[in-house]
């Protein structure tokens, strides 16, 4: 059995698409995942199973769909994926000085050194875009609500982006 991290792409977000956290916990219990719990009301589930992350990755969106109504993106990634994210971070000294300033964004796919280009050409001189492994880093270095980077490489793929501080939580939060 193993212990994973979902991320649910664009929920609770200006009051659409919404899906409280507590029928989350017990969707996700129904399907049979263990040691359920989320993380702030933005999308962040942490739980045990002994499928894959790509079973689970569907399973949470047909069920989500089922009993929601509304499509969801969900990115799965094993604890193990998790770990290294936490100990790849490029941007360990923003991290501490500002960690709700620097972002991981993952999708679906693996970011490539193409994606980080394009982001670059966006970025403002006070931001700063690194990839390492699958993700990509971002450092806004004047909030995320100003930057002209959009939250993932390609708006026609599925991004999604968690803050420093919640990516901590993350991995604490995970079974061990």
């Amino acid at each position: 059995m193993g212990g994973y991290v979902a991320l649910l792409r664009g929920i609770n977000v200006g009051g659409h698409r919404k899906l409280p956290m507590a029928a989350l916990r017990e969707l996700a219990s129904g399907l049979g995942l263990r040691d359920v719990s989320t993380y702030v009301a933005s999308g962040n589930l942490v739980f045990a199973s002994d499928e894959s992350a790509s079973a689970l990755e569907k399973k949470l969106e047909q069920a989500i769909a089922e009993r929601f109504g509304f499509d969801v993106d969900v990115i799965v990634r094993a604890a193990k994926q998790w770990a290294a994210y936490r100990a790849g971070n490029p941007m360990r000294q923003e991290s501490e000085e500002q960690p709700n300033r620097v972002m991981l964004t993952i999708g679906k796919r693996a970011a490539t050194e193409g994606d980080v280009e394009a982001l670059r050409t966006k970025a403002s001189p006070n931001e700063r875009v690194e990839r390492a492994g699958d993700a990509i880093w971002i450092w806004f270095g004047d909030g995320a609500g100003r930057s002209k980077i959009a939250t993932g490489p390609s708006s026609k793929e599925v991004w999604t982006t968690r803050n420093w501080r919640t990516v901590e939580a993350l991995g604490e939060m995970l079974p061990a």
